[in-house]
Parts: C-alpha cells; sequence; structure tokens
C-alpha cells in the first residue's frame, strides 16, 4: 500500500504560476479593484483562482474562503474606528436577524459545493458571477426606497434573505458584502455606512460556519498544500484593499462600474468553460 506521503498530488490543487511576486501582484490588483467600490474583491479573485492560476473549483472556493476571512478580520477593527461600535449598537438587532439565516445558508451553501461535481460546480459559479454583475449595475446605477415593512415581514425576509447571502457566500468563496449591503439598506433603511460596519459583523460569523463545514472535506488539504501562495495573494489582497480604499472616487462609477462588469462576464464565460 503506497504511504500518504508517496500519494500524486491532486490536479487542480497546485497552482500553474508558482511565482509569489506575481501572486502577491494579482492579489494587490483584485484588493484595489474591490477598494475602489467598496468591497473586498473576493468575487474577482475566485474566477483569477480557477482560470489563470488553474486551481479546481472546489480548492479554489477554499482559499478564496480563507482569503476573505482574513480580509474581514482585519478590516473589522480599522472600521470600528470610522464607525465605533457605540454608533452601531442600535443596529445589532439587523446582524442577529440576518445571522439566523445566514448561518444555516452557509452551512448549506459549503455542503452543496463538496457534494457538486466539479463541472457543476464551475458552471454555477459562472452563473453567480454574472448576477453579481447584474448586481453592481443595479445598485450603483439605480436608486431604491427602503421597503415600508412592519416588523414581522421583516424579520421573516431577513432570515430568508440570510439563506441566501450565507449559500451564495459559501459557494463563491467571499464575505458577501455585495449582498448584504444592498440587503440592510433597502429591507432596514440604514445608512450606506453604518449598513458597510453591519454587512462585517454578519460576515465573519457567517464565513466561520462554511470555514468550519469546508475543513471536513478532504479539498480543506488545499490550504496546507499552498501556504506560500495564500500568504501572498492575502497580503496583497490586504494591500490593495488599502490602496484601492483610497483611490474610492477617484474613478467615476459611470466608468468604473462597466469596465468591472464586463470583467465579471468575461470571467463567468471563462469559468464556465474551464475544464
Amino acid at each position: 500500500m503506497t504511504s500518504p506521503e508517496l500519494q500524486p498530488t491532486p490536479a487542480g490543487t497546485r497552482p500553474r504560476h508558482r511565482s509569489l511576486i506575481v501572486v502577491f501582484l494579482c492579489g494587490a490588483a483584485i484588493g484595489i479593484l474591490g477598494g475602489m467600490i467598496g468591497l473586498g474583491g473576493a468575487e474577482f479573485r475566485l474566477p483569477l483562482l480557477i482560470g489563470f492560476f488553474g486551481f479546481a473549483a472546489l480548492p479554489a472556493i477554499i482559499m478564496n474562503k480563507a482569503m476573505s476571512l482574513v480580509v474581514v478580520i482585519t478590516a473589522i477593527p480599522a472600521r470600528l474606528i470610522a464607525v465605533p461600535l457605540t454608533e452601531l449598537s442600535p443596529y445589532l438587532y439587523i446582524v442577529l436577524n440576518l445571522l439566523a439565516g445566514s448561518l444555516i445558508g452557509a452551512w448549506l451553501g459549503a455542503h452543496w459545493a463538496t457534494k457538486l461535481a466539479s463541472k457543476t460546480l464551475h458552471r454555477v459559479i459562472a452563473i453567480l458571477l454574472v448576477l453579481i454583475a447584474i448586481l453592481l449595475v443595479v445598485t450603483h446605477f439605480f436608486a431604491f426606497e427602503p421597503l415600508n415593512l412592519t416588523d414581522a415581514p421583516r424579520i421573516i425576509l431577513g432570515v430568508a434573505a440570510g439563506v441566501l447571502i450565507g449559500v451564495v457566500a459559501a459557494l463563491m468563496g467571499v464575505a458577501g458584502g455585495e449582498l448584504l449591503i444592498p440587503t440592510i439598506v433597502l429591507l432596514y433603511g440604514t445608512d450606506i455606512k453604518i449598513a458597510g460596519s453591519l454587512s462585517l459583523l454578519v460576515s465573519l460569523p457567517t464565513m466561520l460556519v462554511a470555514f468550519a463545514r469546508y475543513s471536513r472535506d478532504n479539498s480543506f488539504a488545499v490550504l496546507g498544500q499552498n501556504k506560500g501562495f495564500l500568504i501572498a495573494m492575502t497580503l496583497g489582497s490586504i494591500a490593495g484593499t488599502v490602496v484601492g480604499g483610497l483611490l474610492l472616487g477617484v474613478i467615476p462609477s459611470i466608468v468604473l462600474i462597466p469596465l468591472l462588469v464586463l470583467l465579471l462576464v468575461l470571467s463567468s464565460i471563462k469559468v464556465w468553460h474551464h475544464e
């Protein structure tokens, strides 16, 4: 019987390009793109992991989730300086409402990802990338009034939205801010600045649940097999997010958003046809 040390490395668990400088720069570029629209950029990083670095779908999701988790953890202290917890405390019921659904959704999404065939998972990711592209257009170019709801329907919708967001975040390995922020603004009528901070408080436990589910799958070993890659891209992502945040508003949305939408659509096509 072959010892574990002599087992071949599964296809799709090692990057095609191993230069850590290239990995860092790619992470920084993704961070800048996300930072310029107020997000972490994980929705752009996932197709890069699959299409450019050649990871299989599930290892790419797990890698993306690990990096997103670190980015969120580092973002929370900075966010709490800008928006202190005393300002957020009146809105913590929103966090609890969404978590009631997102924790369930995260577990389900991660469970499904580990059970789906690789080709099917690629197709699911491609569709989600297109939906994220549509959401970018809708949230940046159309104004919406908060829904006028009584408490009971709002709580029910909050749980349902949380489940959906948890599933999507787990399937893509993202923090889910691109879904959480508009949901919080639309459903609860909060200020965009408050919504951004609340989204992080929902994202962290949601991501931890998905991460815990992924840790039970053999594909979780991809993290240990690619430590250098993971560290380099995570550091690049954090640095890029900071730079992108400083550039926030420098490029007009009318120019930036269509370019990002085009990037997501092209990425979705590549992921759809990925072998």
